[in-house]
Parts: structure tokens; C-alpha cells; sequence
């Protein structure tokens, strides 16, 4: 029994002790007889990924910063998500260009310089200003292991990546409030159980106040703005950086929020 604990449980160990790969590599298959489909894949059984599973959503509900918990609750539960990703990014020619070409976005690959030279009201230089006012940076996001699948892999790494570019499309912060409300935009979006239990769940720590808003404002507000904009992992935004954010809202049926939610 221990020996099969201890089997079991290895890829969680593994998941903790390896570093992140490059973020300016885009995901590919490389097995090369190891049984590996792309970097930094952990295999895992159905057994390894059940507990997993369990594990990352205990700890994801009880801390909604453990972006590692996060992650793995992603990457083992989202599969058929993914799929029915994948196809629709299949289906539009700016998103089959980004599963063709893998472009990542990280601060290796950001031109920082280029981003704060754009005009006033650019989704660059706005995102730009999301990443400084609320202190956060793109090489956070967690490198993609127990997806079983290269395309698959490469589709939820950039789900995490433009996740920062949602915020900066719904104007919305990165507190507890703010995550909240992109989460719900989220689940409508992609489907994802991730996303699902998060917009759930994550309400159990607002004050009554903020929950009050929420489901009377809020939740109305993003469900309805993600059914009406098409997949926003579409969007090949490093080379929009210079479309004004207002136009992009409009292009997406992005309406603005129906309160301002302070940073």
C-alpha cells in the first residue's frame, strides 16, 4: 500500500521540484521515446489524476492565490473543454494562426518599451497599466504538465496567459471581487470546471456587501457579456497592441462594467 501511495503521489512531488520551462518556447510535441508529449509533461493515471484533483481543489477553495492549486485543478479536469476549445480556434482563422504559430506571452517576449510608447487607451499600453497598477507579471502563470495532449497543453497555457488580458477587457482588478467576476466571464466562455467551481465558490469569502453586488450587478453583467463575445482565445492580441481597447470592447460586444471595482 505505501508503495502505491508513494507512486501515486510522485507526480505531485515532481509537479512542486521542476522549474517552469522558457516562456518565450512555444509548447510542442517532444517525446523522443521518454513517453513525454512536450516539455514539461508529468504522465499521470486516472488514479494519480483523481487525487490530484482532490488535492488541488481543497487547497485552491481554501486559498484562491495558490494559482499552482489552480492549475492543476485546470489541466485535470478540463479536458473535454479544452477539446471543444481547440475546434472553435480551429474554426476561425485568427485562432487557427495562434495554434499554428504558439506565440507566448511573458515578459521575455513582451517589448515592455514598445508597450509604453503606444497611445492612450491602446490595449497595449492599457495592458501595460493593468500589470503595474495591480502588480502583477505575465511570468506567474504556471507551466502547463498533466494535460495529456500537446494541443490540448498549448490551448490551456494560453488560456492563463491572456487571462490578464481579460481583466484589462472588463476592467476589472485582480482582488478577490475582481477574480471573481472574470471568473464567471470565464466559465461561460470556455467551459472549463475550473473556472465553474471558481465563480461558485469563490463568493464564501466576500463581505455581504460585495456579494450583494455581485449577484444582483456583477454576475449578470459578465454572464451576459460572455455569451455575446466570441472566444476571446481568438484573439491574436500581440498584434493588436495598437487597436484602442474601446474599439476592441466594441468588436467583442464588451460592455462596461456596472460598477467600478477599486484595485
Amino acid at each position: 500500500m505505501v508503495t502505491l501511495l508513494r507512486g501515486t503521489l510522485r507526480p505531485l512531488r515532481l509537479f512542486q521540484a521542476l522549474p517552469g520551462p522558457a516562456a518565450d518556447v512555444p509548447l510542442r510535441a517532444a517525446s523522443q521515446g521518454t513517453g513525454l508529449l512536450y516539455p514539461e509533461h508529468i504522465p499521470t493515471s486516472l488514479l494519480q489524476k483523481v487525487l490530484l484533483t482532490a488535492g488541488s481543489a481543497g487547497m485552491a477553495l481554501y486559498n484562491p492565490y495558490r494559482h499552482d492549486m489552480v492549475a492543476v485543478l485546470g489541466e485535470t479536469t478540463g479536458c473535454r473543454a479544452l477539446r471543444v476549445l481547440r475546434d472553435q480556434m480551429k474554426r476561425d482563422s485568427e485562432g487557427a494562426q495562434i495554434l499554428q504559430e504558439r506565440p507566448r506571452i511573458s515578459l521575455s517576449t513582451l517589448d515592455l518599451d514598445k508597450l509604453r510608447s503606444l497611445p492612450e487607451g491602446s490595449l497595449g499600453r492599457e495592458y501595460l497599466r493593468f500589470l503595474d497598477v495591480n502588480r502583477v507579471s505575465p511570468d506567474t502563470r504556471a507551466p502547463t504538465r498533466f494535460v495529456d495532449d500537446e494541443e490540448l497543453a498549448y490551448v490551456i497555457q494560453r488560456y492563463r496567459e491572456v487571462h490578464d488580458m481579460l481583466h484589462t477587457l472588463l476592467g476589472m482588478p485582480t482582488n478577490i471581487l475582481g477574480e471573481i467576476v472574470v471568473k464567471w466571464f470565464e466559465a461561460v466562455q470556455t467551459g472549463l470546471p475550473m473556472c465553474i467551481l471558481g465563480a461558485l465558490f469563490g463568493p464564501i469569502r466576500l463581505s455581504a456587501q460585495h456579494l450583494q453586488v455581485l449577484v444582483s450587478e456583477l454576475v449578470p453583467w459578465a454572464v451576459q457579456n460572455g455569451r455575446r463575445a466570441p472566444c476571446v482565445l481568438n484573439l491574436y492580441y500581440e498584434r493588436r497592441w495598437e487597436q484602442p481597447l474601446k474599439a476592441l470592447r466594441e468588436e467583442l460586444g464588451i460592455t462596461d462594467p456596472p460598477v467600478h471595482i477599486k484595485a
